[in-house]
């Protein structure tokens, strides 16, 4: 029997597929060329969705239903009403640019979004393997629908191709390493699974063997070295409007996957996983750095910029347990600075990309460096918003993404082991070296003479929104008290149950 917490617990989906479905019918009626009607109705549709979530989250209850397959806490639910955010910050930042592209032919490109975020959501509080793969492929399925949106343009033919070969390959990975984990404990459920492994009655070749997969089809869909094959050319192919989609909200699903599969589900292996994590954060590093300072294309170069991004969130989530023990505070300090910066990373990232789509005119698209020359002289403002971003990537302060470096290599440090000390010097160097490609961009928009002397024009509400954007990045560095403490409050109450 299915009781009322269950429906409770997944009103939010709920609401958001019933809605989708709805908009696509409606759009069926709309003849408007911008398709001003679907897209009222998706952006009310987002944010009475993302009142929900937040409401959810600051209530700060924990429950599991529908057979405990679905779990309801603060971080999930924090992390869903970020994702809807940033999918509406998407679709401002992205239509005027869709419709000079037709790509707005049809409301595909809203109802594809909304299903993706409906992915996502599922994704977030599955607490059941099968669940973890429905949304997964609930998600992907649309994003390589998005990637080829442009159905008239080869480079995006391309990069959805590359795209959905790549991604079967690792969504193959994760399920057979969670075939693995099933075939190993008896369950699917990821609090059984725990408690399985923690029993210490199964053969720990088994467990290994199968994590091997899970981490590597978790490490592609976060976009790191050696699965990182498809962020470049996928980044660089997509038109910029679903670039901005793929390299936005789904990161913090896939953070959220990683928490509820590594750290719900198989902590007791905490120290075969971090191991792995280790390795893959040193080559994201690397190579995120060494390969973005050869790029002039701006996309690609943010591409590159991603993979050696998420290396930071990698050692937040490899520094929780050390020495096989669960310490409280440890545990706390990782997870939650690794949390923040995906947030930040995320409304960063935003802002950047935003500019980016602001630039591109019809029939010219703003990709290479060389496009933002002189930007400083014919728009202020952006060129401000951009420097900003830059900056927070590099780590620079005042600015958030100094904070959310710091809190990471903090978390390393205090656990006091001689490799995570030299991993967070690794880190530093490797930052400062990617400091020169940041800078660069930076330099060519204050520095070099303008390529041409139009203005830079963007509907009111695309400005307001990239405003408030780029001043939260700096305004989140100089306070970054209340969200450290909402992801910390969010971490603790999710690995308390």
């Amino acid at each position: 029997m299915i009781d009322n917490i269950s429906w409770l617990a997944i009103y939010p989906e709920i609401v958001l597929l019933v809605m989708a479905c709805v908009i696509a019918l409606v759009d069926l009626g709309v003849s408007s060329a911008r398709r001003t009607g679907t897209y009222v109705l998706t952006m009310l549709t987002l944010a009475v969705v993302a009142a929900l979530q937040a409401m959810y989250a600051s209530s700060g209850n924990t429950f599991y239903a529908w057979g405990n397959m679905v779990v309801s806490d603060a971080m999930g639910n924090w992390l869903k009403c970020f994702a809807t955010l940033a999918v509406m910050v998407v679709l401002v930042y992205g239509r005027p640019y869709a419709t000079d592209r037709g790509m707005l032919r049809g409301g595909e490109l809203f109802t594809l979004t909304m299903l993706a975020l409906l992915g996502m959501f599922v994704m977030i509080s599955a607490n059941n393997f099968l669940l973890i793969y429905l949304g997964l492929e609930l998600l992907t399925l649309s994003s390589y629908a998005l990637v080829a949106l442009r159905r008239d343009n080869t480079t995006a033919t391309e990069a959805a191709m590359k795209y959905f070969v790549l991604g079967a390959m690792a969504s193959g990975f994760l399920l057979y390493g969670l075939s693995m984990l099933y075939g190993a404990t008896g369950s699917l459920d990821i609090g059984q699974v725990f408690k399985a492994i923690n029993a210490g009655q199964i053969r720990h070749q088994v467990l290994v063997f199968g994590l091997v997969f899970v981490v590597a089809g978790l490490a592609f869909k976060m976009g790191v070295v050696p699965f990182h094959m498809w962020v470049p050319d996928v980044y660089q192919g997509a038109p910029t409007a679903v670039t901005l989609f793929i390299g936005s909200a789904p990161k913090l699903a896939a953070f959220a996957m990683t928490i509820r599969l590594l750290v719900d589900g198989l902590l007791p292996l905490a120290i075969d996983w971090q191991q792995m994590l280790a390795v893959l954060a040193i080559g994201s590093l690397l190579v995120g750095n060494l390969a973005a300072i050869m790029q002039t294309n701006l996309k690609r170069m943010l591409a590159y910029s991603t993979i050696s991004q998420m290396a930071f969130v990698l050692l937040g989530l490899m520094s929780g347990v050390v020495h096989g023990n669960v310490d409280a505070t440890a545990v706390e300090n990782a997870y939650s600075s690794a949390m923040f910066y995906v947030v930040t990373y995320v409304l960063t990232t935003l802002a950047a990309f935003g500019v980016i789509l602001l630039l591109a005119r019809e029939g010219f698209e703003s990709e290479e460096i060389s496009d933002l020359a002189g930007l400083n002289q014919r728009s202020p403002l952006y060129a401000g918003v951009m420097a900003v971003c830059l900056f927070s990537m590099a780590g620079i302060p005042p600015l958030v993404g100094f904070y959310a470096k710091l809190a990471v290599l903090q978390a390393l440090v205090a656990s006091g082991q001689v490799l995570h000390i030299a991993l967070a010097v690794f880190a530093v160097m490797m930052s400062l070296i990617g400091a020169f490609y940041y800078l660069r961009v930076v330099k060519v928009m204050y520095f070099d003479a303008p390529l041409t002397a139009t203005s830079v024009s963007a509907p009111l509400d695309v400005r307001v929104v990239l405003t408030i954007n780029g001043a939260l990045v700096l305004v989140l560095g100089l306070l970054p008290g209340g969200l450290m403490a909402l992801c910390a409050d969010a971490i603790v109450r999710a690995l308390a149950t």
